[in-house]
C-alpha cells in the first residue's frame, strides 16, 4: 500500500493514502493485503442483500447434489471483496471509478477460502478532456490459500494529477 505520512503542524502528521496518476507505473504489481477468509455468514448475507436466489449458494443440500458438493460462494462476493481490497493501492485517491471488463470466475471459491489480491498496471494516460487528471487501468487477479487464480476483472479508474486531489 502507499501510506505516508504528510506534517500538517509542529509535532503533527496525517496519515495519507492512494497514489497520483504520477505515482502509477504501467508494469508494477501492487499486493494487496491482508487477504480475506469468506465465511459462510458473508455468503448468506450477501446473497440476501443482492436477492440471489440460487439455492446453490445458500442450500446445502441442493449443493450436495452439485458437481462442486457443497455451496459456492456467489461469485459478485468474490469480485467485491477483491475490489474492496485494491482501493487503497489503487483508487483511495480516484474521482471516479469508469468501468470493469472481461470479469471472469477462473476456479470456485468456498466458504472457508482465504482471497488474496494483486493489480497490475497496464496503462497510464492523461486525460484528453481534463487536464488535472488521467486514467490508470489495471488487471486484477485474486487468488486463493493454494495460489490459485480464482477470478480476474481489468478495471480503469479517473485519477487527480498531484496538487488536484481533495486532500491536497
Amino acid at each position: 500500500m502507499s501510506w505516508s505520512h504528510e506534517q500538517v503542524g509542529e509535532n503533527r502528521y496525517r496519515e495519507s493514502f492512494g497514489r497520483y496518476l504520477e505515482d502509477f507505473k504501467v508494469g508494477d504489481i501492487y499486493e494487496h493485503r491482508p487477504g480475506r477468509t469468506i465465511s459462510e455468514t458473508d455468503n448468506t448475507w450477501f446473497t440476501l442483500l443482492t436477492m440471489n436466489t440460487h439455492p446453490l449458494h445458500f442450500d446445502a443440500e441442493y449443493a450436495s447434489k452439485s458437481e462442486f458438493g457443497r455451496p459456492l460462494v456467489v461469485s459478485s462476493l468474490t469480485v467485491s471483496i477483491l475490489l474492496g481490497m485494491s482501493v487503497s493501492d489503487i483508487s483511495q485517491k480516484a474521482i471516479a471509478n469508469l468501468g470493469w471488463t472481461d470479469i471472469k470466475m477462473t476456479a470456485p471459491v468456498f466458504c472457508g477460502d482465504t482471497l488474496y489480491g494483486e493489480s497490475e498496471v497496464v496503462e497510464v494516460r492523461e486525460s484528453k478532456s481534463r487536464p488535472t487528471q488521467g486514467i490508470v487501468t489495471v488487471n486484477t487477479k485474486g487468488l486463493n490459500q493454494r495460489g490459485e487464480t480464482v477470478c480476474t476483472f481489468t478495471r480503469s479508474v479517473l485519477v487527480p494529477k498531484r496538487g488536484h486531489g481533495v486532500d491536497d
